[in-house]
Order: structure tokens, then sequence, then C-alpha cells
């Protein structure tokens, strides 16, 4: 990236993490998807642990058809804070959280991959393993998706 300006080198990573984030896409749509494991109990509101990190999302939509794809969560700017980031069948959404208790109600929009903006809300609960699982809707849509969000190694 030398001789670049900084501008040029700023635009040329976002493109750069788009194409990661859609080649990971990509990979993990060409295996099968295999029955999710169990979760873990629901954590305690007093000794949640560390949800920071890449998840392998596990999830049905409203009306009944299975999706998966990755979340990314990550610090927020306060304590409890939280941004979030899905790949989902090539669209890529963005959220913000917050954690109170097990409990880590969010907002999402979409940003990047479909020709329709969507937006919505939802709400998962932490386990003690560090799972995340709940219900996430669409803006204007009827029923909630089911979602688990599973780590992956650190």
């Amino acid at each position: 990236m030398a001789g670049l300006k900084p501008a040029q080198q700023k635009e040329l990573m976002k493109k750069l993490t788009l194409l990661a984030l859609l080649l990971a896409f990509t990979l993990t749509a060409c295996f099968p998807r295999r029955k999710p494991a169990p979760l873990g109990a629901e954590a305690p509101a007093d000794n949640v642990p560390d949800i920071t990190g890449s998840f392998a999302l596990n999830a049905t939509d409203n009306m009944g058809e299975r999706y998966g794809g990755t979340l990314t969560v990550f610090a927020g700017d306060a304590l409890g804070e939280y941004k979030l980031q899905w790949l989902v069948s090539g669209d890529i959404q963005e959220g913000e959280g917050t954690l109170e208790g097990n409990q880590l109600t969010f907002t999402w929009r979409s940003v990047s991959g479909t020709d329709q903006y969507l937006s919505g809300h939802g709400v998962y609960t932490v386990t003690v393993n560090g799972e995340l699982y709940g219900e996430r809707f669409i803006d204007g849509v009827e029923g909630p998706g089911i979602e688990s969000a599973y780590p992956n190694s650190k």
C-alpha cells in the first residue's frame, strides 16, 4: 500500500474486508448444515461470559426457512454496549446492542449485499458457554426469526 494516499488506503482496506467477509460466507455456504449443537444453560445475570468475537449462526426465519451465517460481536464505546455484524445470505447487517444481565437487546439494519433495505430489533440470551440465542425481528414483518450463535474458536 506504499504510495497510496491515506484515503485510498482506507478505501482499499474496506474493499478487502468486504471481500474477506464474502469469501467466508461463500465457504460456509459450500458445506452442508448440520443440526446445531445443544445450547448451554442460561448464564447467571451476574456472571455472563465475554461475548465479543466471531460466532457461527444457525437460524430459522419467521416462515420456517433455515439459514446460516456469521455473527461478529465487538465491544462498544461504553461498558455493556456492543456493535454487531451479521453476514447472512450475502447480506451484511450491522447493529448496536446493550447487555443487561444475560440479555443482549439490539437493533440492526442492512448495509450491503441486498437490493432492499431491512432493519429490525431482537434479543439474545447469553449462555454459560458464551452462546447467544433468541429472536430477531424484521421491521414490518410479522413474527420473529429464531437464532442461535455458537462461538468460533479464538
